[in-house]
C-alpha cells in the first residue's frame, strides 16, 4: 500500500506562490497583447450632432474616431476629404507616418495601400485628383485632436494625405489647411502603432474603413 505524503507548510506557500505567478504572467500577457483593452469604442448612432452632414467615422483598430469636419473654414479640403471618404479611397490605406504621443498620418492612397505597400515610396503618394490650394488664412487652433491635410515643402500641394496630432501644436497654424478636429475617440490613436527610432513604420496599423456619418 503506497502511504500519501502530506505536503509540508513551506511546500504549500511555494506552491500557491508559483500559481500565483503563473496566473499573473499569463494575465500580464494577455493585457499586454490586447492594446486595446481599455479603449472605448464610440457608437456614432447613440450620440447626437449639432450637424451630422460634417461628422466622419474613421474605424481602426481600437474602435472609432468620430471626427467633425469645418467646411466654413477650409471648403476645398473638406470637400476634397469628403471625396474620397464617399468613394471609400481610404479603406485599408495604412498609418505610415507615426510619431508617438505627436502626430498619425495616412492617405497615401496610392503606395499606402493593405497588401501593396511601397515602402521607398510611401508617403510620396498622389490620389489621382490632383493637388487643391492650402487654406491658412482663417484662425484655427491646432490643439489635440486637430486634423489637417499634409503637404510638400510648398504651399498648394494638399491632396490626400491627412494628419490628426496628438498633442498641442499652435506652431501649426498658418501651416497647415485643418479639415477638423476629433470630437470622440482620440485614444484609439494613441494606439496605432509606432516605432521608436522611426517617423516611418513598417508593417503599420491600417485604416479599417473611413465613411460620413450621413451620406
Amino acid at each position: 500500500m503506497i502511504e500519501k505524503i502530506k505536503a509540508s507548510k513551506s511546500e504549500k506557500v511555494i506552491l500557491i506562490f508559483i500559481v500565483t505567478l503563473a496566473i499573473f504572467f499569463f494575465g500580464s500577457f494577455f493585457l499586454i497583447k490586447d492594446k486595446c483593452l481599455f479603449v472605448k469604442n464610440y457608437d456614432p448612432l447613440k450620440i447626437t450632432f449639432d450637424n451630422p452632414k460634417n461628422i466622419a467615422i474613421l474605424n481602426v483598430t481600437c474602435g472609432n474616431v468620430i471626427i467633425e469636419l469645418y467646411p466654413n473654414i477650409s471648403p476645398n479640403a473638406v470637400k476634397r476629404f469628403k471625396q474620397l471618404i464617399n468613394t471609400k479611397s481610404y479603406d485599408d490605406v495604412a498609418f505610415h507616418r507615426v510619431i508617438k504621443d505627436t502626430l498619425v498620418q495616412a492617405g497615401d492612397l496610392e503606395f499606402g495601400k493593405k497588401g501593396n505597400l511601397n515602402y521607398g515610396k510611401i508617403g510620396t503618394g498622389k490620389s489621382g485628383l490632383g493637388t487643391i490650394n492650402s487654406e491658412v488664412d482663417t484662425p484655427f487652433n491646432f490643439d489635440k485632436g486637430s486634423v489637417g491635410f499634409a503637404r510638400g515643402q510648398k504651399y498648394n500641394t494638399e491632396d490626400s494625405q491627412f494628419f490628426i496630432i496628438l498633442r498641442d501644436e499652435p506652431l501649426y497654424e498658418t501651416e497647415y489647411t485643418p479639415i477638423g478636429k476629433v470630437i470622440y475617440g482620440l485614444e484609439a490613436l494613441e494606439k496605432i502603432k509606432y516605432l521608436d527610432k522611426s517617423q516611418y513604420v513598417l508593417r503599420p496599423d491600417f485604416i479599417n474603413s473611413l465613411r460620413m456619418l450621413v451620406d
